[in-house]
């Protein structure tokens, strides 16, 4: 074991000699407190120490101390509830052994040793099996069955399997291989900066559904797939990741809070046990792992939650689940990286932030996909990872949102002036897009209805008239329109105010069905090309711009799904009859 002293220390780094046996990213414990740090740089016999903790106090000559491991997560039965600060130590039992401030150099396992878990194995003596495979099950929660896989690189016969109970650390099967016989048990390690292999990259071919309009018929998020939520302070990314986190159709949500604001986490953390999940009718948490590192806590261990979160969320793909994770928000956790950069005296590049940042968030976002993963069975599984980003003044021409767009294919651009006109979600239409829409067109037209993309793109075109037009009448009014520009502009505002427009408080609107998507988007478009017909046959402008059926195209949104045919009906014969009355033709 490599041990070393102390020779200077920079706020959150340590500068440790005597280090020269110790490798990079080796994780280290500082001082006779066993701060827990990980060595970022080697100079000779010098190893640069980032500590995930509290580094006031320290001076130089205390030991510091190698464990000859990568920082690594703990992976097993147990993940699924808990609550992990950025290096997976779990809060609830950091609090019950040092009360409700975080202590320094708290060792506490990130996995619950005392649980007993109940296996079932799904594999027999003498059976063959490699890395990847699934030889039991645990119920982890009442929606979440724990597949207990052999881990990376062990390759073999089955000597031995055990049912029953048995803790994260207990022995559970025993495979014989080249190497000799090999213990196996409920937990596994991983080294958060490494990817978990797979077997093969799908290309992006389906949907990641949301129930949110503007997201699924405007800028899809393909399953596998990237996204990047950037906005100014106050824009309402948090609560886009809620809502996303809440309704995405995935298995499993990993949420990290990456330096956000104390409170906002406190929300989640009261919010999410309390949300009945849409498809279970059981609690949120159940299918959920948060990591909370707020904005007061170590800078360090800001920089590292994000692998923490990304590699859980890998393990949940590997068992054959699409899982979803939101990071809010990566501007905090390059932040992060921006300061240890500053002290370790690297050259800065574009405002101060590292020359390696754009390979950074590039490593992180790389590993989502849609995936067939190791083991015989071939099963597939999906990571979909959602990044909340925060420019300074929501400039998003600065270093991290730029180097982020390079990355991602979905763009959804927070607008403040949308936000403050309390339209929800305040993604612009005119500046936000999706890449995936060309690959996922396909199941659009098979899954829904082959009319999807023609009625989204000509949503999309009538929204931008709308903007073009609104120029002309903030130089010269409205009344220098003419009547079809007119009502080309009532129906995008149609779209904006009763399609775009979600109350995410609402207990029918916070979530939409495609199928109602259809027929909402039906019924404006109705709307617009019936006025257009009765406008060709002298019907006046404004008689059909105050026609009463728009109030109830506007209300369809709050129709629960039993009745969406039978409304969507009425609504249709409804607007025929008004607009005959507008026309004064019943031939109409």
């Amino acid at each position: 074991m490599s041990r070393g002293t102390i020779k200077k220390v920079a706020g959150p780094l340590v500068i440790a000699e005597g280090m020269r046996d110790a490798n990079m990213f080796d994780v280290v414990r500082v001082s006779s407190q066993r701060l827990i740090g990980e060595i970022i740089e080697m100079h000779g016999d010098e190893a640069s120490i980032q500590v995930y903790e509290e580094t006031s106090g320290l001076g130089p000559g205390e030991p510091v101390e190698s464990t000859e491991m990568p920082l690594s997560v703990e992976l097993g039965p147990g993940l699924i509830k808990s609550i992990y600060d950025g290096i997976q130590r779990p809060l609830d039992d950091i609090m019950k052994v040092s009360g409700n401030n975080l202590k320094r150099g708290v060792e506490v396992p990130s996995l619950k040793r005392h649980l007993k878990w109940e296996f079932v194995p799904t594999v027999k003596v003498g059976d063959e099996v490699e890395n990847g495979d699934i030889v039991g099950t645990v119920q982890e929660t009442s929606v979440v069955e724990h597949r207990i896989m052999v881990p990376y690189g062990i390759k073999g016969r089955i000597k031995e399997i055990k049912a029953g109970e048995f803790n994260v650390e207990e022995t559970i099967a025993v495979i014989e291989t080249a190497d000799g016989d090999k213990e196996m048990s409920l937990m596994q390690r991983w080294p958060v900066r490494k990817g978990r292999p797979y077997k093969k990259k799908l290309p992006p071919s389906m949907p990641l559904i949301t129930g949110q309009r503007v997201v699924d018929t405007f800028f899809p998020i393909a399953k596998g797939g990237v996204a990047a939520v950037p906005g100014p302070f106050g824009s309402g990314k948090t609560v886009i990741q809620h809502q996303l986190a809440k309704w995405a159709e995935a298995d499993i949500v990993v949420y990290i809070g990456c330096g956000e604001r104390g409170n906002e986490m406190t929300d989640v953390l009261n919010e999410f046990p309390e949300l009945k999940d849409p498809k279970t009718g059981k609690s949120l948490m159940e299918r959920t792992v948060l990591i909370a590192n707020t904005s007061d806590m170590p800078v360090a261990a800001r920089e590292a939650s994000i692998y923490t979160g990304i590699t859980i969320a890998e393990y949940f793909r590997d068992m054959g689940y699409s899982v979803a994770l939101m990071a809010d928000s990566t501007s905090r956790w390059a932040e992060a990286l921006r300061e240890m950069s500053g002290r370790l005296e690297e050259m800065p590049g574009e405002e101060g932030y590292p020359a390696y940042l754009g390979s950074r968030l590039a490593q992180f976002y790389e590993r989502a996909g849609h995936v067939i993963n190791l083991g015989k069975d071939g099963r597939e599984g999906a990571l979909s990872v959602i990044g909340a980003v925060s420019p300074p003044g929501g400039d998003i021409s600065e270093p991290v949102s730029q180097a982020t767009l390079r990355i991602v294919k979905v763009f959804w651009g927070l607008d403040s002036a949308l936000a403050y006109k309390r339209h929800f979600p305040a993604i612009n239409w005119l500046t936000s897009y999706s890449l995936y829409l060309d690959n996922i067109s396909g199941w659009f037209d098979k899954n829904v209805s082959e009319e999807w993309m023609q009625d989204r793109q000509r949503m999309m075109a009538l929204l931008q008239d709308e903007a073009e037009l609104n120029e002309i009448v903030q130089m010269v009014g409205m009344d220098a329109l003419s009547a079809p520009d007119r009502l080309k502009m009532e129906a995008a505002r149609s779209i904006r105010e009763d399609f775009l427009h979600q109350n995410s408080f609402h207990d029918v609107d916070t979530y939409t069905s495609l199928k109602k998507q259809l027929l909402m988007m039906r019924l404006v478009l109705a709307y617009y090309d019936k006025s257009m017909e009765a406008l060709k046959n002298g019907a006046s402008v404004q008689g059909l711009i105050k026609i009463p059926v728009r109030e109830q195209i506007g209300r369809y949104k709050y129709i629960v799904e039993e009745k969406l045919d039978a409304e969507y009906e009425n609504v249709m014969n409804t607007l025929d009859e008004q607009i005959k009355e507008v026309c004064g033709r019943e031939d109409f």
